[in-house]
């Protein structure tokens, strides 16, 4: 049988290519927005496309926090891409400070790279720096492989045992990936990564 993997539906994110990616890899994605359709999926994708605030917003507007928080609780698989993954923070800075899920400690604040030296937003295929403390996320994918980023702003103030790789743009360090228990959480876009995207996925799918 198929796993089912609910991908959160807040009116915000890119669903249409996560959608696709978890087809490519032979499971169902469904766009949910209801406790009983969580309730149904085997693990769950937070996507997310905008600014920090928004897409809060977003999410506040549709009674969604306390079912995403539910959902972890019970310790089911979670995966939150881009701002879905900034979400899982405290609080983000974009504009107005915003208070995010509070599920990983940690702030979401603007890049510090010099705009005289780089633009904002980073857009860019980059290679990430795997941590020690990094487990199941990167299985089977080469060191060398390399992730489309496309963000001003990344978590900071984040405990080293919860981050799974850092990467970096114009000298300046951030945080790529994150690891709490059964959340998983990407600064980069996994399903636009190519085959070595898909293979995160996979591994994610595989939790499920």
């Amino acid at each position: 049988m198929k796993k089912t993997i609910a991908i959160l539906d807040y009116g915000i994110g890119n669903r249409r290519s996560v959608s696709s990616a978890v087809s490519i890899l032979g499971a169902r994605p469904s766009l949910v927005k209801d406790r009983r359709e969580l309730e149904e999926s085997d693990g769950l994708i937070i996507p997310g496309v905008g600014a920090f605030p928004q897409c809060m917003a977003a999410l506040e507007a549709a009674d969604l926090p306390t079912l995403v928080k539910d959902y972890i609780r019970l310790g089911r698989p979670v995966l939150g891409i881009c701002v879905g993954m900034q979400m899982l923070f405290d609080r983000g800075t974009e504009y107005v400070l915003t208070d995010g899920l509070g599920i990983i400690p940690g702030q979401v604040d603007r890049l510090a790279v010099d705009l005289a030296a780089g633009r904002l937003p980073h857009i860019a295929w980059t290679p990430i720096e795997r941590q020690p403390q990094e487990r199941s996320m990167f299985a089977g994918i080469p060191a060398s492989a390399r992730f489309y980023f496309v963000h001003s702003f990344a978590p900071v103030d984040v405990p080293a045992e919860f981050v799974s790789a850092m990467a970096a743009y114009r000298g300046h360090s951030f945080v790529a990936a994150v690891q709490k228990e059964n959340v998983w959480g990407t600064q980069f876009h996994p399903e636009k990564s190519g085959p070595r995207g898909l293979e995160l996925l996979a591994n994610f799918v595989s939790r499920c």
